[in-house]
């Protein structure tokens, strides 16, 4: 062998070795960051803003997969850990869902029943009311009184039931009026003795309109009697009106 093929021979062998060591430099970095993500895990982030207190459903979210190094232990991992469950407070677009973002729905009481009614948007919603919320309904009536041998009608607003809790909200639906006139209603599903839902149903029923009030919560007190029928004449005579009892139910 000449000195020119030993020369070749040599490059030849330092080529061989570089590219090794190329090769193991690339198999220690694609090992590091092996080594720093590890296995992907499905998870799942919001697609759009929810509302608190409303439901949190398949269609709302995107899969995504992510490392698990990287997922948080409360992270949802799987749809089934949605069922019954609503936000806890305003979700926004993007987040990953977390166990901590829901809690369980509302649950009834021992003798507590579940009644909906059809609440004009309007009027009675205002998209403010959500499960979970704590609200007083009021109802507008017009009655007749007769004062020896005439008869006055007289406007009232009744407080009908004191801290109803709201179970569900339903879809703006469009309905039919006693005038057969088209108005956007919320069918709301309240927790209720006996007692209230019968009063509800009355209001319904009889009321020429019913308003829900948001309580804050925290700020649930019990309305004393006195305070729950309101007429204009209260307000001009500085006393509350009197003989309304058969709105009772």
């Amino acid at each position: 062998m000449n000195a020119r093929q030993r020369r070749g021979l040599l490059l030849l062998l330092l080529s061989l070795v570089l590219a090794l060591g190329a090769f193991a430099g690339v198999v220690m970095v694609i090992n590091d960051v092996e080594s720093k993500v590890g296995p992907e895990t499905t998870a799942y982030e919001l697609a759009e803003d929810v509302e608190p207190y409303q439901e949190v459903t398949a269609d709302q979210l995107t899969e995504v997969s992510i490392p698990e190094r990287y997922v948080p232990d409360s992270a949802i991992t799987d749809l089934d850990q949605l069922d019954d469950k609503v936000a806890t407070g305003p979700l926004s677009e993007g987040s990953l869902l977390q166990a901590d973002m829901l809690s369980d729905r509302p649950e009834l009481d021992e003798g507590q029943q579940e009644i909906a009614v059809m609440i004009d948007a309007s009027t009675g919603v205002a998209g403010k009311i959500y499960p979970g919320a704590t609200i007083n309904m009021y109802a507008a009536f017009r009655v007749r009184e007769r004062d020896g041998q005439e008869e006055d009608e007289v406007e009232i607003v009744r407080l009908m039931v004191n801290n109803a809790e709201v179970i569900e909200v339903g879809e703006l639906t469009e309905v039919d009026d006693e005038d057969r006139a088209t108005m956007e209603a919320v069918p709301i599903t309240f927790a209720l003795d006996n007692t209230d839902a019968q009063r509800v149903t009355y209001a319904e029923a009889f009321a020429e309109q019913v308003r829900l009030a948001l309580v804050a919560p925290g700020e649930e007190t019990e309305i004393p009697p006195e305070e729950r029928t309101y007429t204009i004449m209260g307000d001009i005579v500085g006393s509350p009106h009197s003989g309304l009892d058969e709105l009772s139910p």
